[in-house]
């Protein structure tokens, strides 16, 4: 039977609003992102839309050297593997491909990061933080379930699943080991099922 994975990225960036989130709740990463393949060809979540403004976020592909994270040169995180069904990874991939299709359709959570803050639930159909959407993909996928409204999930719950940890520490140096490519040498592909 094939394995099938989802890969999720958490981050810590040294941007104001990350620090003072992790000052505010003490967490060890800030930002989630979920990746479909495990060369982290793209990774997916919500964030600003030019590194140099954060009042202006949305979904959007990530990659480790580029956007916001181009002139990190220590990007503290941990790349999580979560094996899931074939049909998870299949409803997974389905939801991923429908952001990127309809992604002017959706924006940043701001209200959603306030009232995370403040521990009180702000979610919309068309707003969502980075964990939010991570979140949402994981649960409409039947993969996760953490009984709490999605805009209170942070990075750190992520932490809570069952999982590999496949790299911890700086990103900036994370090479996948299989074929040695790093980041900024892979070249994006259209997504399709990756089940070994």
């Amino acid at each position: 039977m094939k394995k099938c994975y989802l890969y999720i990225v958490l981050t810590r960036t040294n941007t104001m609003v990350s620090k003072l989130v992790q000052y505010i709740k003490n967490d060890e990463f800030t930002h989630a992102s979920i990746s479909l393949d495990k060369e982290l060809n793209a990774m997916y979540s919500f964030g600003r839309k030019y590194a140099y403004n954060p009042f202006l976020g949305r979904f959007k592909q990530e990659e480790i050297n580029k956007g916001l994270y181009k002139n990190h040169k220590n990007l503290p995180g941990v790349i999580m593997q979560i094996e899931v069904s074939k049909k998870q990874y299949e409803k997974a991939k389905e939801l991923v491909e429908y952001f990127i299709a309809n992604s002017n359709l959706y924006k940043y959570n701001y209200q959603g990061l306030l009232h995370g803050v403040l521990n009180k639930t702000a979610c919309r159909d068309d707003r969502f933080l980075c964990s939010e959407f991570v979140y949402y993909i994981l649960n409409e996928s039947g993969i996760a379930n953490f009984k709490i409204s999605r805009n209170l999930v942070r990075p750190q719950n992520f932490l809570s699943l069952e999982s590999k940890i496949i790299y911890r520490g700086n990103l900036k140096n994370f090479k996948y080991q299989n074929n040695n490519y790093s980041p900024n040498e892979i070249i994006i592909r259209k997504l399709s099922a990756v089940c070994e």
